[in-house]
């Protein structure tokens, strides 16, 4: 398989409404992390970091340019790879742990880093093998009613365990924005990690399903907005409650 290029790593699209949408497109959409950052008049917030296999800093320089919260929706490897890079480092306190002690099992590099996740390695050194995240303890720890002040934009923290016992769900109302994590995106829902609990996801589902919410941008897929919202949940909903 052929290697990229570091330069050639992440992907930046400019949004509406000051949000700015990263990713790193060398890995396969299933296992690609969308990172989201958002512009605030006093201070800008990075949600996820991705997988961290190249300086997210270094290449990618918007994410530099002010001070910036860097939150993590939870702890999977996908969406932790970068998070030493920033000074402020945020994730709900269920997860803390995951951010102080990255180790491959728990968060889920194993069994998932493979070759097989890339369409293209990254540069070298990077070997699957040895892929590892580095420490990046939690500077503030997040619970249910939080608020992430960047000055004239206000998100409350959702917690949405399900996914893993910590995931969070950023909530705007003034904008109708949500940032999901991996509680909820288009495309195939991941219930079955080895701390995923059915009964919390229904229940955080059931509590994101009616939010007044005008756009969706979740942890992996592309965003949507409050129709395909509903549809997403009601469908999910609707096969738990048959079976």
């Amino acid at each position: 398989m052929i290697r990229t290029k570091p330069q050639d790593w992440y992907r930046v699209r400019p949004l509406s409404n000051g949000v700015t949408w990263i990713d790193e497109p060398h890995i396969q959409e299933f296992y690609r992390c969308n990172m989201w950052h958002v512009r605030g008049r006093d201070r800008d917030m990075l949600v996820d970091s991705g997988m961290g296999v190249v300086p997210l800093r270094q290449w990618v320089p918007l994410v530099t340019e002010r001070a910036l919260d860097a939150v993590a929706s939870h702890t999977h490897f996908d969406h932790i790879g970068a998070h030493h890079e920033f000074s402020c480092r945020l994730c709900h306190e269920a997860e803390a742990h995951f951010l102080n002690n990255p180790d491959r099992a728990a968060i889920l590099a194993d069994p998932y880093v493979t070759d097989e996740i890339f369409t293209a390695l990254p540069p070298q050194p990077y070997l699957s093998s040895t892929y590892a995240v580095k420490a990046a303890p939690a500077t503030r720890l997040l619970v249910d009613g939080d608020v992430i002040d960047l000055g004239d934009r206000h998100f409350e923290v959702i917690h949405t365990p399900g996914h893993s016992p910590g995931g969070i769900a950023l909530w705007e109302a003034a904008s109708g924005i949500l940032f999901s994590g991996d509680i909820v995106y288009d495309g195939p829902l991941i219930e079955d990690t080895y701390h995923a609990n059915a009964a919390d996801y229904y229940k955080s589902m059931v509590r994101l399903y009616d939010l007044p919410l005008q756009i969706v941008h979740g942890g992996h897929f592309a965003s949507y907005d409050r129709t395909r919202h509903r549809q997403i949940i009601r469908e999910w909903l609707d096969e738990k409650d048959l079976g």
